[in-house]
């Protein structure tokens, strides 16, 4: 809901409506809309209840969605490939981390990390496979999943899987959204 009465013309502003559209979409009056946006009435809270919630409902159809900044080819391995494999992946498509992905479902994630903590711990390298040295699988999200919520997770993950019923169908890194914000 919205914290202040006075937002309400801010927000309709924004989404370009008139005080009638507003009115209209929100099943209220348009001398309502302008007596609200005037200061002049305190409106019932059903009233204010409309409002905002068709305000609200107009944010989340335009607000970007995942779909919309997610690389739509997903470069992965599988926990059985040898981790000298996933190097050449990573290093070929330039990339610093790359989902496991498992029949279908995202397993875990190998990065650039985690092969130098295995070099660190002193193991072999050329003789392991991805599932020794991988870390935790990544969040994933629908496709439908508000950019907001994604870039929350970029702040805590280096990469977000992006799947339509359960099945990955994209990522997105923080280069990602950098790109998305460039173009």
């Amino acid at each position: 809901m919205i914290a202040e009465i006075s937002e309400i013309k801010i927000l309709r502003k924004r989404h370009g409506l008139t005080q009638t559209q507003l009115a209209k979409l929100s099943g209220v009056s348009q001398s309502l809309i302008a007596k609200l946006e005037a200061g002049i009435i305190d409106p019932s809270y059903s009233n204010v209840k409309k409002i905002t919630e068709t305000l609200s409902g107009l944010r989340e159809k335009t607000e970007p969605k995942a779909e919309n900044a997610m690389s739509d080819k997903i470069i992965s391995v599988t926990g059985e490939s040898l981790l000298s494999e996933a190097i050449k992946k990573m290093k070929h498509y330039e990339i610093s981390q790359m989902p496991v992905i498992e029949g279908g479902v995202v397993a875990g994630l190998i990065a650039e990390t985690d092969v130098i903590e295995s070099i660190h711990t002193g193991k072999d390298i050329k003789q392991m496979k991805v599932k020794d040295a991988m870390a935790e699988a990544p969040p994933t999200v629908p496709l439908k999943t508000p950019l907001k919520a994604v870039t929350e997770l970029l702040r805590i993950s280096p990469i977000v899987v992006v799947t339509d019923k359960g099945k990955p169908k994209g990522a997105i890194t923080k280069a990602d959204i950098l790109n998305k914000l460039s173009a």
